[in-house]
């Protein structure tokens, strides 16, 4: 592609040397730049992508995307001055690409939990109604039935049009993606054309980044600010956050309930480990999820297609066959008559709802022991409100590590005992190793009881001092039978 082609949708500064050039590929990695890439050279969190010009230069790079000109120029190499390269990496990226977003159905979903299973499922969903989808999710990127390994919840912007390019030329007609705050604020998703955006709840998280929960919650909002008229938001009703999303937002808005009326309502019949009998819209169904978070990640799911143009009853009979995303409330039940319970909960109310929708199945007749930890270098205040909950809602609390990451694991074991009083500590351990915490539960475990093992649900490692360790917590539950 030519590079003023590539520049169509934004406004350079200046620009220094000859537009009229072939761009080969766009990277902001210098380390990945090949003859006759563009690079970007954006202002990280952590580095400043100016410092490797030289570097993305000398391994062929003809154009440089900047916002701040060198006084000294190499010859043969176009820079391109932007406000943001932030801004304008988005759009780079999507023109280099060919507007992918805008040849298939592209569906976010945003809010604190809920994400991954909602995506997934849609994206299960929509390949038995016989299509071709793509999925960007936490777990694992599918082209298709092709997955493709995830590294962040969303991938950089070039990358995010790679995919959805390579989806299209797969010829997928949908693809489902979760949209993380992160990915918002540092407008990954940027140039990106939404057919449709779901909300699912707002809870405490990542406050090490955005350092308040308004702006965490802007960052949410950012995404509905900017879905096109054309576009449909389906929002939480049960959320109060929920309406805050769409007050600037020009797209269809629908909602959805379990408690309230809504545009697609929802209520919970029966609870097993097995399932759930559910009422959607005057229609029974049963499915293979339990808790009552699940029946509201359901409905999202439902309402979702629906507004994609599938008929209610289609929907629910597809519905009855998903099962449950990895790592998300998956059961697995001991020769002696207990239950482990493997979940990614690692939000105080994700915890909750873990914890609730286990009381709902166990209706007083078996005691709960929760193994939980919280992750290093993360929103440090939500750690004590992590143990607060567990402690909360079961009979024993086994505090352990998560991925400790940089941190003395102690040390956050330490910071979340502190949120609780001499009365709530007796019924806690705290145990460094998981792989022994998990042991230990399981040895005090009696028929009937149920163990929750939270707060890393798919992972199959556990990240130390910046190396990833395997540590699968499916694998070690197994093999203590």
């Amino acid at each position: 592609m030519r590079l003023n082609e590539l520049l169509k949708d934004i406004q350079p500064v200046s620009i220094a040397g000859n537009a009229d050039v072939e761009v080969t590929g766009v990277n902001i990695d210098s380390r990945r730049i090949r003859d006759g890439h563009m690079f970007v050279a954006m202002k990280g969190t952590q580095v400043d992508g100016h410092q490797f010009i030289g570097k993305a230069i000398e391994l062929g790079a003809k154009s440089i995307l900047l916002e701040d000109m060198p006084e000294q120029q190499t010859a043969g190499v176009t820079y391109i001055q932007v406000a943001s390269t932030e801004d304008c990496v988005g759009k780079v990226a999507t023109a280099f690409y060919g507007d992918p977003s805008r040849k298939l159905k592209l569906v976010g979903v945003t809010g604190t939990n809920g994400k991954t299973t909602i995506a997934t499922l849609l994206y299960n969903m929509f390949r038995q109604f016989g299509h071709k989808v793509g999925l960007l999710s936490t777990v694992c990127n599918y082209i298709d039935g092709e997955p493709v390994a995830a590294s962040h919840t969303t991938p950089d912007p070039i990358e995010l049009n790679a995919l959805l390019h390579k989806m299209v030329e797969a010829g997928c007609d949908y693809a489902f993606m979760e949209c993380s705050s992160h990915a918002i604020h540092q407008k990954r998703i940027g140039g990106l054309q939404f057919a449709g955006g779901i909300f699912t709840n707002l809870t405490r998280d990542h406050l090490d980044y955005h350092k308040t929960f308004e702006n965490y919650r802007d960052a949410k909002k950012m995404f509905f600010d900017n879905l096109p008229k054309t576009a449909f938001a389906i929002i939480n009703a049960d959320d109060k956050n929920g309406s805050v999303m769409v007050q600037n937002c020009k797209a269809t808005v629908k909602t959805y309930s379990t408690q309230r009326a809504a545009d697609f309502k929802a209520r919970l019949l029966e609870c097993h480990f097995e399932g759930m009998y559910l009422e959607v819209d005057g229609r029974e169904v049963g499915v293979q999820f339990i808790g009552k978070f699940n029946v509201s990640n359901l409905l999202a799911v439902y309402g979702a297609a629906i507004m994609l143009g599938k008929q209610p009853e289609d929907v629910l009979l597809v519905m009855s066959t998903l099962k449950s995303v990895n790592g998300r409330l998956d059961p697995i039940s001991s020769p002696d008559g207990w239950t482990a319970v493997v979940d990614y909960a690692h939000t105080p109310d994700a915890l909750e709802n873990v914890l609730n929708a286990i009381h709902e199945v166990l209706n007083g007749k078996g005691k709960v022991i929760t193994v939980c930890g919280a992750g290093g270098n993360r929103d440090k205040g939500k750690r004590p409100l992590m143990a607060q909950e567990a402690v909360k809602q079961s009979d024993k609390v086994i505090i352990t590590s998560d991925n400790p990451r940089f941190e003395d694991p102690q040390a956050i074991i330490d910071d979340m005992l502190a949120g609780l009083n001499a009365q709530q500590r007796k019924k806690v351990l705290s145990i460094v190793d998981r792989r022994e915490a998990i042991r230990t539960a399981a040895m005090m475990a009696e028929k009937g009881d149920v163990i929750l093992i939270a707060g890393k649900g798919h992972e199959d490692y556990q990240e130390i001092e910046g190396v990833k360790h395997h540590f699968d917590d499916h694998e070690v539950v197994r093999e203590l039978f």
